[in-house]
């Protein structure tokens, strides 16, 4: 379930008595002249969100309407643009998505020209939800990724929460369920921590959705009932109808039929009364599987045929995605193959939109670009901590230098000292640059000279490698340091020789472990290739090194090595300590392709596989299908030189 945000934080009082009365007490407050107007609009906007929006949308619009009015009469910008948000939010519910966005543009543009935040992020939100319900996950995620870095600039927990939820709907409809698990639990964790009712039982929606498709069906209908009981203590009819679809759902899927069709037909009354169209259309699709199971196939049929034209009216590719999967298997249990096969093509074709390559990469881009931006700014951050206090020093230092400086003796002496520097400047500079170029690629240490930053980049395409010692924390417990450090030299060395030689990136070592990249920053053509024989190289320079130590009975270590393709975002992160790094999933799936190897071989990732797979140079070992940490069952391949 998505969350649309409401800025401030609403107290819900749980018996309805109480609520009605919560409810009175914020009207009291809108008809109060002698209240401020900002006080006055922020309990009329709470009145229309607990009492209206989720309940009686059609009335909520009405109101927002009188609360423009209100605006345009006290020359209230901020009271206009929340008007604008409720009518967009409503209009959301309704399905109507044109005229949501029209109402949530004017509001965002608005609320950015008087650089009222908090509207801003809540805008973000509902232009986010808006494309997350016609199936725009790339542009449904930027949004919240928007709305995300402005809570967090403000610290508004709540909003933090919601933006969270939403993003871990975007991986769910990937069915990328680890990554929308820790985005729920996380939002979860915050509304739990504020009291928020209405979240809590959103975010206990979603983790049981997982918990279902996981096969718990105990656990899940326990986080439903746990949200039904939340969602009716709100007055959330919105959220109540949702649940009940979904305990539907599970009797349907355990075979309870009738149990399912009381559960779906509550929730279809619940969006009836509501006008939502979305939810509405939702359940008539569930309706129809129920009768397709219980071969009532006319009814099945005319059910989600209702669905399919009420899902193309708003324009969701999501829900007329499952209304072409019922009808396609309606119409194949009741041997109408030429139509059945025509829904079949149709859901095929929305499925591949839906889940397109192109969909998963601008996700997984925004996904990186969202971490390298919130890295940066938290080592900018603290990088200008640090310059203060080293500005406050010099300032020190300067007054106490000045107390001893005066008189032409010491003009002389700095004259003298000047022509001096004047020459050794120009060979610091040249010793400057040659040690930037040893910490950073030769392209972005010339941008960096030029501009004084460096831009970060999205390369589609990269093969990372990942090293790592066997034996090495015992060998340490056997030898010197002194010892110990000069044969991590000795290795490090070889490694940074080939890299040079197959022109790959050294990214950074980690205690024992090298990491490097081929593709970047200049992308090419040749990266896993080059990355894979250097791979190999590395290999037979440590196995040559543990036959010597064998031979002289020495301690020794072995190493592991994986390798993955996939994109990264790839920049600068420092501000006066520069370091060339990069982020990505596919920098922890390579991770994984070395932690999950053997010693002396080198192990890869399908992708990989699949660059190479046709190269006469490589012989290749298939290991099947791998349980790798955080990322499920993996297919993995052992290379080797032909």
């Amino acid at each position: 379930m998505k969350r649309l945000m409401f800025t401030f934080l609403i107290v819900v009082i749980g018996l309805s008595g109480q609520a009605q009365s919560t409810l009175d007490s914020l009207y009291s407050v809108w008809q109060d002249t002698d209240r401020s107007d900002s006080s006055r609009v922020f309990a009329y906007k709470e009145y229309i969100w607990n009492g209206y929006l989720f309940s009686d949308t059609d009335s909520a619009i009405i109101l927002a309407e009188t609360m423009h009015r209100f605006a345009e009469e006290h020359d209230y910008m901020i009271a206009e643009y929340q008007s604008y948000t409720l009518q967009s939010i409503a209009y959301n519910i309704l399905g109507n998505f044109s005229n949501s966005e029209d109402y949530i543009q004017k509001a965002l543009a608005g609320n950015v020209a008087i650089g009222y935040l908090p509207g801003a992020s809540e805008c973000h939100i509902v232009i986010g939800v808006n494309y997350d319900e016609q199936g725009l996950y790339p542009q449904a995620l930027e949004q919240y990724h928007k709305a995300l870095s402005i809570d967090e600039k403000i610290d508004n927990k709540e909003g933090m929460a919601m933006s969270l939820n939403n993003i871990g709907n975007i991986y769910l409809t990937q069915d990328n369920l680890t990554d929308a698990l820790e985005y729920y639990e996380r939002a979860l964790l915050i509304d739990e921590e504020l009291g928020v009712k209405q979240g809590i039982a959103t975010e206990l929606v979603n983790i049981a959705s997982i918990l279902t498709t996981q096969g718990d069906s105990t656990r899940s209908r326990e986080h439903y009932e746990r949200a039904l009981k939340l969602y009716a203590e709100v007055k959330d009819m919105d959220g109540m109808a949702s649940v009940n679809m979904r305990l539907g759902n599970i009797h349907f899927n355990q075979r309870s039929n009738e149990i399912a069709l009381e559960y779906y037909e509550e929730a279809l009354a619940i969006y009836k009364v509501l006008g939502s169209k979305t939810g509405y259309a939702t359940v008539m699709t569930n309706i129809g599987d129920y009768y397709r199971s219980r071969g009532k196939l006319d009814r099945a049929i005319d059910f989600c045929k209702k669905s399919l034209a009420l899902t193309k009216e708003i324009n969701s590719l999501y829900g007329q995605r499952k209304a072409c999967k019922c009808l396609y298997l309606a119409y194949k249990k009741a041997g109408n193959t030429t139509k059945a096969l025509g829904y079949y093509e149709d859901m095929i074709t929305l499925r591949d939109s839906i889940n397109s390559d192109e969909n998963i990469r601008k996700l997984t881009s925004l996904q990186m670009q969202y971490d390298f931006d919130k890295k940066e700014a938290e080592t900018k951050a603290e990088q200008e901590k640090k310059d203060a206090l080293a500005k406050q020093e010099l300032k020190r230092q300067k007054l106490v230098r000045n107390s001893f400086m005066g008189g032409f003796a010491v003009v002389f002496l700095f004259a003298g000292i000047f022509f001096a520097q004047r020459n050794r400047i120009g060979k610091e500079k040249k010793r400057s640059d040659e040690l930037l170029l040893n910490i950073l690629p030769e392209e972005v240490a010339e941008e960096l000279k030029v501009k004084g930053s460096a831009d970060a980049q999205m390369i589609d395409e990269v093969t990372v490698i990942f090293t790592d010692f066997k034996g090495f924390t015992a060998m340490s417990q056997m030898v010197t340091p002194r010892e110990l450090v000069a044969d991590l030299h000795a290795c490090f060395s070889e490694f940074d020789r080939i890299c040079k030689k197959y022109d790959i990136e050294k990214i950074k070592t980690i205690g024992d472990a090298y990491m490097a990249a081929g593709g970047l920053p200049t992308p090419n053509k040749t990266h896993a290739k080059d990355v894979a024989r250097a791979a190999l190289e590395m290999a037979e320079v440590v196995e040559r090194g543990k036959a010597r130590k064998q031979k002289a009975g020495l301690p020794f270590f072995e190493i592991r090595i994986g390798i993955h393709t996939g994109p990264v975002v790839a920049g600068i992160v420092g501000v006066k300590k520069f370091q060339y790094d990069i982020w990505g999933d596919t920098v922890n799936t390579a991770s994984r392709m070395e932690s999950h190897g053997a010693p002396g071989r080198v192990n890869i990732s399908q992708s990989t596989y699949d660059l190479l797979s046709k190269d006469p140079d490589f012989v290749f070992e298939s290991r099947g299908k791998i349980q790798a940490k955080g990322k499920g069952k993996v297919e993995m391949y052992f290379i080797s030189k032909s």
